[in-house]
């Protein structure tokens, strides 16, 4: 879809509206599609990188901006931006019917790869293809979130999952070199995490050697700690 403003003729293309009603009244927002779910998660910060325009809109594909009082009317300021955020957190997507299909589809695939990529069989610990997971998740009728990040329905699907089939998360091994007082306080800290600590040597340094643990652990490690 594109637009023309009627003030300044600047064309948008690749829009996605979002759209919230207020005082009685619609206001829409003009963004870049597949931004908006970013936003909402976390995964994107700039807004400029979301927002087409900071402008409001009482109609988008018409280009016929929102007017002063009923900025202040609905929203108790006008300052664009400030709106912006509060359509964009709170508004509804506007997407066609193949669109959102589409959209689901993908995430309902995107959901079954990280399980897939991040979990094992406990018995084999072999991976399971992404196919089965697509599957699994079929039989357990799992309805995709769409304003929810695709790694957070992956945790929800796991929980889910263990209820019907053999399958944990995959750990990995961990190094860490740390001096003495240090090391110990943080491997007390570390110890909710940890699932098994295969060696340890304390000499000048503290050493904890292959370290097993869950995947979702790697976050918070820089990656030279990661074997």
């Amino acid at each position: 879809m594109s637009i023309f403003t009627p003030t300044n003729q600047i064309r948008l293309t690749n829009v996605a509206v979002v759209r919230m009603k207020r005082a009685g009244k619609r206001f829409e927002i003009a963004c870049y599609k597949n931004k908006v779910v970013g936003w909402r998660s976390g995964v994107e910060k700039d807004l400029d990188e979301v927002l087409q325009t900071h402008s409001v809109f009482v109609n988008v594909s018409k280009g016929q901006v929102a007017k002063k009082e009923d900025l202040l009317s609905a929203f108790g300021t006008d300052d664009q931006t400030e709106i912006c955020k509060q359509i964009l957190t709170k508004g509804e997507v506007q997407v066609s019917d193949k669109e959102r299909h589409t959209q689901l589809e993908q995430m309902f695939r995107d959901i079954a790869t990280i399980v897939a990529d991040k979990c094992v069989n406990p018995e084999t610990k072999r991976p399971y293809t992404v196919i089965l997971i697509e599957r699994a998740m079929k039989d357990i009728h799992y309805s995709v979130k769409p304003n929810k990040s695709t790694k957070q329905q992956a945790l929800e699907v796991i929980k889910q999952l263990k209820e019907k089939m053999q399958i944990e998360r995959a750990h990995m091994r961990l190094r860490f070199i740390l001096p003495v007082n240090e090391g110990k306080k943080l491997k007390e800290k570390l110890k909710p995490l940890i699932k098994v600590i295969e060696s340890e040597d304390y000499s000048q340094q503290l050493e904890i050697v292959r370290l097993k643990c869950s995947f979702f652990f790697a976050s918070v490690l820089p990656k030279q700690f990661i074997l």
